[in-house]
């Protein structure tokens, strides 16, 4: 209950975080607004201004409208330049203090750019030469470049919302199936602990009333296999502490396990160096690992083909690989063998690898994928152990 009110609380959380979004890009837009409104405002009442003039004719009045114009634009950065490329006069352009050494170079350059992107008033000073004449070069002002801008920067703002309303909500999920996997895995193992308490009372007893039967021991392997699964269930989810084992050792346990409960039609083989490999693991759950890899194998085999175990110690990591000579996996498959409740056998409940997959990367922070795979020729998963 508490975990279902967690995930609520969490969708309540990215449902008020998008509404905040929202409103802030209202009020982002209404500043935005005032502004444009603001500066047409102005020019409307420089428009009115130049007509009253125009319609008295004063001459003397017209050089108030234009200083007029020049103060009251605060906004649009304007450069004049004479017939000669000289800047004569320039308004609203920052000048750096990269930039302030040669600041006559910088204006004409810039002066320059804006008149080769089509942005200059050609304005003639005499009717007589056609060579006496200024260029009015301008640029856009900051409110237009951040009208220009803010569209993307709020769809930017909305994808990243987007991409982290998702990724939170797959790991509440993630963790809500984790959470499902670990209740499930430790009542499996404390279900299965009185029964198991109560066959390994009865070995004994068996063993005391038939000391010379020879089916007894192999009961009491049987029943030691059990003790070790109802094992492997309790520690899923605890984190164990992985300590230095013996990797090569890890493996003959497989093989061996493996070659009591699979037909001679399956051979083992092993490709291990001549000196022992020390990692730190969980032995016990790290064989279930391998042996949910090698009991795929045998299935993929159909009963009938090598299994190569494969481990190499690479420096900064060791690498383990299991290898068969089964049907191999589909390529479209390859990408979901580690989902849980993905299976392509008919009575599979796509549980092992998934598992695997936790073990190895949760609890031994390694990597665990399938390195190849071609149909009809077999398949190769490829664990990495980090030292």
């Amino acid at each position: 209950m508490q975990w279902t009110d967690r995930i609520r609380q969490v969708k309540i959380l990215l449902v008020t975080m998008a509404v905040l979004i929202a409103v802030a890009s209202l009020v982002a837009s209404n500043f935005l607004t005032r502004d444009l409104y603001e500066e047409e405002h102005k020019k409307m009442e420089i428009w009115a201004e130049a007509m009253r003039t125009l319609n008295a004719n004063d001459e003397n009045s017209g050089m108030n409208l234009v200083l007029k114009v020049i103060e009251d634009n605060t906004t649009i950065p304007i450069i004049v330049m004479d017939s000669q490329g000289e800047v004569q006069i320039y308004r609203n352009i920052e000048i750096r203090e990269e930039n302030e050494a040669d600041s006559t170079a910088f204006l004409i350059e810039k002066g320059k750019r804006m008149k080769a992107a089509g942005r200059s008033i050609r304005i003639q000073l005499s009717e007589v030469s056609r060579t006496d004449y200024i260029d009015v070069c301008y640029d856009d002002s900051l409110m237009l470049k951040r009208l220009a801008t803010y569209p993307y920067i709020q769809l930017g703002v909305v994808l990243i919302f987007v991409v982290i309303a998702i990724f939170a909500l797959l790991t509440s999920k993630r963790a809500e199936q984790n959470k499902v996997w670990v209740g499930l895995s430790k009542e499996t193992a404390h279900q299965l602990g009185t029964p198991i308490s109560s066959l390994m009372a009865w070995t004994e007893v068996l063993k005391e009333t038939y000391p010379d039967d020879a089916l007894i021991p192999e009961m009491d392997k049987d029943v030691k296999r059990l003790q070790l699964i109802a094992e492997r269930f309790s520690k899923i989810g605890s984190f164990p502490e992985p300590v230095p084992s013996s990797l090569n050792e890890v493996m003959e346990h497989v093989i061996d396990y493996m070659d009591r409960r699979t037909s001679d039609k399956v051979k083992l083989q092993k490709v291990f160096p001549p000196e022992d490999i020390i990692v730190k693991i969980n032995a016990s759950l790290f064989e279930w690992v391998i042996e949910n890899l090698c009991k795929n194998a045998v299935d993929a085999m159909e009963g009938a083909g090598v299994i190569t175990l494969f481990t190499n110690d690479e420096g900064d990591r060791v690498a383990i690989e299991v290898s068969d000579t089964g049907k191999g996996i589909r390529k479209k498959d390859i990408a979901n063998v580690f989902r849980p409740g993905f299976t392509t056998k008919k009575r599979g409940w796509g549980l092992g690898l998934s598992l695997a997959k936790r073990i190895v990367e949760e609890y031994h922070k390694g990597r665990i994928w399938v390195k190849a795979s071609e149909p009809g020729k077999g398949t190769t998963f490829r664990i990495e152990l980090y030292k």
